[in-house]
């Protein structure tokens, strides 16, 4: 039997869709590859999404690096957007560098992928010039968010910030109502939508519908990710119903 692959994903405490939707991503492709995964978190303290909590929170995520390597985990994620925005342009290569060197120096080293990091290679991987966004974070924080991804040469032609502070109702927000959201924006002109710039709010029961309904590449925070992941792995990138990006086709 083949040996298993060890997920591992640094999670904010109050996460309750990050070791949900990738694990039903990964699970997915086990059915298609016969591949054979394992999933393994440590988490970082935060309730409330504002950027003094985040940054909080970042300092710890060094500590859930240590924790995962002692587990061997073949991959790392960091589980939090947002956080890593908050943190200034540029800072997912920042956090990824340190947080493998963490793994390096305990002797169990693992390649890591941020949320953040990952949604920006995936909108290059996509060829996305022009995008439109829907993040359940409050109006400055989205306003950051889109700030980064710009700084990163991608242009947010429209976006959505459905103003949710408390990051346990976000993870509660009804995946249903994405498809209405994204109806009442403007995503004419873009080359591919962001269905959820967070990986707390869950989108993956949505973005087919979205990708019929629009006709455009739909891509999340968690899709991303999970491709991200993929790519260090070294495994095939396709896995059913998961959206244009993980269709096989990149």
């Amino acid at each position: 039997m083949q040996k298993p692959i060890r997920i591992g994903q640094i999670v904010p405490s109050s996460n309750t869709t990050m070791e949900t939707e990738i694990p039903a991503m990964l699970n997915a492709h086990a059915i298609a590859h016969a591949t054979r995964f394992t999933y393994h978190s440590s988490r970082m303290r935060m309730k409330t999404v504002k950027k003094e909590e985040l940054a909080a929170m970042d300092a710890e995520s060094d500590r859930c690096a240590l924790e995962l390597s002692d587990a061997r985990v073949d991959v790392l994620g960091y589980a939090c957007l947002v956080a890593i925005m908050s943190m200034g342009r540029s800072y997912h290569r920042v956090s990824q560098e340190r947080l493998h060197g963490r793994t390096v120096e305990n002797g169990a080293p693992a390649p890591v992928v941020t949320s953040a990091g990952a949604l920006v290679d995936a909108l290059k991987v996509l060829k996305a010039k022009k995008i439109a966004v829907v993040a359940p974070y409050m109006k400055p924080l989205t306003k950051l968010v889109i700030d980064y991804i710009e700084h990163e040469g991608v242009k947010v032609s429209d976006s959505r910030a459905l103003e949710i502070p408390d990051n346990i109702e976000v993870g509660r927000h009804d995946p249903a109502k994405l498809p209405g959201i994204v109806a009442e924006m403007d995503y004419s002109g873009v080359d591919a939508i962001v269905l959820s710039a967070c990986v707390q709010m869950p989108s993956l029961p949505a973005i087919a519908e979205v990708e019929a309904r629009t006709g455009k590449p739909v891509v999340t925070a968690a899709v991303a990710t999970t491709y991200a992941m993929l790519k260090a792995l070294d495994l095939s990138t396709r896995i059913p119903g998961a959206g244009a990006l993980l269709s096989g086709a990149y």
